[in-house]
């Protein structure tokens, strides 16, 4: 794969120390994985496989970074304050082995090579909105039925807009003022915040 010329310009203006270590990590890199594709993200190089970064480098003043983009699958532990999961890295002594990082760009590439994403922990479901009892009242009204079937054909997130928006009124005028609305806008079909769905 041919060599994205952004990075080899940000090897070369990068402090006198970062070089080698920048070049060695980017000879590395491609090495092992022939097929990586080069890129600039959030103004540092980035080494991806198959549309999916690995791997990114980066120069500061006095130190560099080298990370995984998966690393808890790949290396384990914790981000070093955002110094990638090597530290800060002033020399090429300070680096794993090259078999070390091998392997690490190895398991990255499996891991694209499979599309396995990293699960993230689903938010746990809020619980059905409870109506207040003087609405509940209302809505259970003879001259309220166009508003309460819409009320129970709205999916729960929408219900709680209308039960949070009225149970937060600061005054009681606040409140039935809230209520009426409500109550209009439901018979209307309309949801709480039906003014801003064409915006």
């Amino acid at each position: 794969m041919a060599r994205d010329h952004r990075i080899g310009t940000y090897i070369n203006d990068a402090p006198p120390y970062a070089q080698p270590i920048l070049e060695h990590l980017r000879d590395l890199v491609h090495e092992v994985c022939p097929e990586v594709e080069e890129d600039i993200k959030w103004s540092m190089p980035f080494f991806c496989y198959k549309g999916t970064p690995i791997c990114s480098m980066a120069a500061f003043k006095q130190h560099c970074s080298f990370g995984f983009w998966r690393y808890k699958d790949i290396v384990g532990g914790k981000l070093e304050n955002g110094m990638g999961q090597f530290g800060k890295l002033t020399s090429l002594r300070d680096l794993p082995p090259g078999e070390t990082l091998a392997a690490y760009i190895r398991k990255a590439m499996a891991l694209n090579e499979s599309a396995v994403r990293a699960k993230r922990a689903r938010a746990a479901a809020k619980p059905a909105p409870v109506l207040p009892d003087d609405v509940a009242t209302l809505l259970a009204m003879k001259q309220h039925v166009a508003a309460r079937k819409t009320y129970e054909s709205l999916p729960p997130g929408a219900q709680r807009e209308y039960v949070d928006w009225i149970s937060e009124a600061k005054t009681a005028a606040t409140r039935q003022k809230r209520i009426t609305d409500a109550l209009e806008w439901l018979a209307e079909g309309k949801r709480r915040n039906w003014k801003y769905e064409s915006c």
